[in-house]
């Protein structure tokens, strides 16, 4: 090694081509005297070490303390102020953690039994006006964790959007005036569906809504599809061709929302009301356009009944539209 330090000029280098660890180098050229009846680490005698009897008083402290069922930090914090200070309070729980009898540790109460399942929310509509939904979803900006919030407000039967803002965060008093100005076009609804979240379950929006006759509805925790048209009016909108993802600036993502909801309520096609758009369901307007589909297609059956297995019916909307209905009224369709 001496001289491959000397060819290198290095003994760290050396070493490092000898495959030798300078520690390993150091303690062979200096070896250690060996002890005959080793002491173990745990068992020697260090200064800063807790004496037997000073742990036997620690036990004796916190064994007292667990028979009143109070804990180890009760048990330090009761000797301290008795003037009494053995080791730290680390100490102290390092101790208990070693102590044979855990069985006399009081048991923390735990919760055992479940929660009664909040009620499953069930809402009807027969006609437009009668039932709406809302929520907010974000729309990203080009920073990061900066997002605006988009509200909007949906029509259960007709499927139409009869409330929406855009705005940079979430706010009770905000969703209060969106719900103001739609009644005051549309008139009050008799239920209000939403989630659980906190603009959702304020007390502003509580108390505008019953001043206005209006009942309250909302999701199960943790249950998605408790609030199915909102969801679907936002994934319509996301995932339609050229939704841009992120918004420049809050200008922008109003501009965007303005088309899209005129777009939506005037010439989207929805799976779920036969193809009809909103507004068509909304003002009533859709029989008419009914009547020209079951012309079109009935004509097209008499042209060709070999293609078909009997006489089709023209698709309608449903008479009762709603969330969680039973399963044999059951008329809501996906977006």
């Amino acid at each position: 090694m001496t001289e491959l330090t000397r060819i290198t000029g290095s003994q760290r280098k050396a070493l490092s081509l000898a495959g030798v660890s300078r520690a390993t180098w150091h303690y062979r050229q200096q070896p250690r005297q060996v002890v005959m009846a080793p002491v173990p680490q745990a068992e020697r005698a260090y200064r800063a070490r807790i004496s037997p009897t000073d742990r036997e008083r620690i036990v004796g402290y916190i064994l007292a303390g667990w028979a009143k069922s109070v804990s180890v930090d009760h048990a330090y914090a009761s000797a301290w102020d008795a003037g009494v200070m053995l080791a730290s309070r680390r100490t102290w729980w390092r101790i208990a953690a070693g102590i044979e009898e855990q069985m006399l540790r009081p048991q923390v109460p735990t919760r055992r039994g479940k929660r009664a399942p909040r009620e499953k929310p069930v809402v009807t509509a027969t006609r437009p006006g009668q039932a709406w939904s809302w929520d907010i979803t974000d729309l990203y900006s080009p920073w990061w964790g900066k997002t605006f919030k988009a509200y909007k407000i949906t029509d259960i039967f007709s499927r139409e959007i009869v409330g929406w803002r855009v705005e940079e965060r979430e706010a009770d008093h905000l969703a209060v005036e969106m719900f103001e100005t739609a009644i005051a076009h549309y008139g009050a609804p008799e239920v209000v569906h939403a989630d659980s979240g906190s603009a959702m379950r304020s007390h502003a929006l509580l108390n505008a809504l019953t001043h206005h006759g209006v009942t309250l509805s909302h999701n199960r925790p943790y249950v998605s599809n408790d609030n199915p048209f909102s969801e679907a009016g936002f994934r319509t909108m996301k995932y339609r061709p050229g939704y841009p993802r992120v918004f420049a600036d809050l200008a922008a993502a109003r501009t965007y929302l303005a088309e899209y909801v005129a777009w939506y309520n005037t010439e989207h096609k929805h799976s779920g009301i036969a193809l009809f758009s909103p507004a068509q369901v909304g003002d009533g307007s859709w029989r008419e356009v009914w009547k020209t589909r079951d012309l079109a297609l009935q004509h097209y059956y008499d042209t060709h009944p070999e293609r078909f297995r009997g006489r089709p019916v023209t698709p309608a909307p449903a008479d009762l539209v709603g969330i969680n209905l039973p399963k044999q009224t059951t008329q809501l369709t996906s977006e």
